[in-house]
């Protein structure tokens, strides 16, 4: 059976939806998770021929309407529909070719005015491009190479450093979904992906759910091997001259233990700079 990136993920997002959740009657056991393809195709309202054909790569160019329908039944949300959209190739302005990424140089020295504040710029592939010296110091015992999807699933530590792993490791997964969508032929991206496919069955099990969100986690909570526990807020900026890049900060609550805990990292890192 031919494959197509859209027909897997309508095939990925249709076993996530629950008949019960889209309101359809059951009867007796079901072989297959989720809907089967005549109950999208019906709650969609288009022929069931149709709808196996846009699953099956056969069917290649849905008009937008096509394609609302089918959002509504898979309950995309926001995220998700963008993604939808543009495997069908119907968003415009969607990036099919990938420029080599830098940081801009006032970027760059704009991290270092906020000494107090770790800070990140992370590439389409979630590469660190740049950081600060608190942002290089709260990740410092987290080592697999400079990709923070590649540390995720392969450094050992992972697991104690974010205290709520799985959450955010799904949460890392879907955005990078989303910039998969946005750029298709970034070779970065599909080195990283290729690389965790061959070495994580975690990840290839998050992967092949299809999820794609942009919306990152308001909080996480890290465990630091020098100063302990951590919950920190997350602010994610675009950077407008460089699409694909984010900038990252992660601030504690005034007054709080994290917020302690931080200035306390901020001040071995220092004394180790001055050494």
């Amino acid at each position: 059976m031919p494959s197509t990136p859209l027909g897997e993920f309508l095939r990925a997002r249709r076993a996530q939806v629950t008949p019960e959740a889209a309101g359809v009657a059951t009867y007796g056991p079901r072989r297959v998770p989720g809907l089967r393809r005549e109950e999208v195709a019906t709650l969609a309202g288009m022929s069931v021929d149709y709808y196996v054909r846009l699953e099956q790569g056969r069917e290649r160019r849905p008009s937008a309407q096509v394609l609302d329908a089918i959002g509504q039944v898979l309950q995309l949300d926001d995220d998700a529909r963008e993604h939808l959209f543009r495997l069908a190739g119907l968003t415009p302005g969607a990036e099919r070719t990938a420029r080599p990424e830098r940081v801009d140089t006032e970027l760059d020295r704009l991290l270092d005015t906020w000494p107090d504040t770790p800070a990140l710029v992370l590439g389409r592939a979630y590469d660190v491009l740049a950081g600060n010296d608190l942002a290089y110091a709260l990740f410092d015992g987290f080592r697999q190479g400079p990709n923070l999807l590649l540390k995720m699933f392969l450094d050992p530590g992972a697991r104690s450093f974010y205290l709520d792993w799985e959450q955010v490791a799904r949460y890392t997964v879907a955005g990078f979904r989303l910039l998969e969508g946005r750029w298709p032929n970034d070779p970065r991206i599909r080195e990283v992906v290729a690389e965790l496919s061959r070495r994580s069955p975690e990840f290839v099990e998050m992967w092949q759910r299809h999820e794609a969100r942009g919306q990152r986690l308001a909080s996480k909570r890290f465990h630091h091997p020098e100063v302990g526990d951590l919950t920190l807020r997350i602010s994610a900026f675009d950077v407008r001259s460089a699409p694909g890049q984010e900038l990252i900060v992660y601030r504690a609550e005034p007054g709080s233990r994290s917020a302690e805990a931080l200035a306390l990292l901020g001040s071995l890192s220092a004394t180790r700079v001055r050494a």
